[in-house]
């Protein structure tokens, strides 16, 4: 039984799919606990409300980066995991807490990487004129939303799209591929060779939603 735990800012979707698919599933793993860095995010009482574990580590409380996450690693140990999610979890992360989880740290992009890391994905898409956009699940590493790819979504850029209706097709596909992506984890299907991934049927990339 391998323990997963997650990091958020805010509600969590992608928690609460992750949270969802493991019981729905019956993966060989349980949601550990669900970690914040603001004490007023909504996801922390859907967690509690499932009787998950929840902590908070504030970043306003640390000098540092270095500082805060030091303190952030310490609580996530104290749940033994064997898989950290990033799931919203707005906070850029020092190379040494990344090298602290290799290979057991995820995050989900909502672009399909390498093209638009960082913020504002969806507004910078339509700018750039793309007809296909969507998201990306990838292993962290210390170069910012780089990590190698363990699945992708996509979805078409409509003409009428504004970034909102552009992030809320996107995000759905998120909720899909993230528990899939988890699940292949914990189960021991995912390997990790270098800066390639293999998984199940070689499926790195998921075209969803241009029939």
């Amino acid at each position: 039984m391998k323990n997963i735990v997650i990091l958020i800012s805010g509600r969590g979707s992608n928690m609460e799919a992750i949270v969802h698919a493991c019981a729905q599933r019956q993966w060989p793993a349980r949601i550990a606990a669900v970690i914040s860095n603001k004490a007023d995010a909504s996801g922390l009482q859907f967690a509690q409300a499932r009787d998950i574990a929840t902590a908070v580590v504030s970043h306003k409380n640390y000098a540092s980066r270095e500082g805060f996450d030091a303190a952030l690693a310490a609580q996530i140990d104290s749940y033994q995991p064997d898989l950290v999610v990033l799931a919203g979890f707005m906070r850029v992360l020092t190379d040494a807490f990344v090298a602290h989880y290799d290979g057991r740290l995820l995050n989900i992009h909502p672009s399909l990487l390498p093209s638009f890391p960082g913020l504002h994905t969806h507004e910078r898409a339509l700018e750039a004129g793309v007809k296909v956009h969507g998201a990306t699940v990838h292993f962290v590493t210390s170069t910012l939303d780089h990590g190698p790819v363990v699945m992708q979504a996509a979805v078409p850029v409509l003409s009428s799209d504004t970034p909102d209706t552009l992030a809320a097709r996107v995000l759905q596909q998120e909720h899909v591929i993230y528990p899939q992506a988890v699940q292949w984890f914990v189960s021991g299907q995912l390997q990790l060779a270098e800066s390639c991934v293999k998984a199940p049927g070689s499926q790195l990339l998921m075209l969803r939603g241009i029939e």
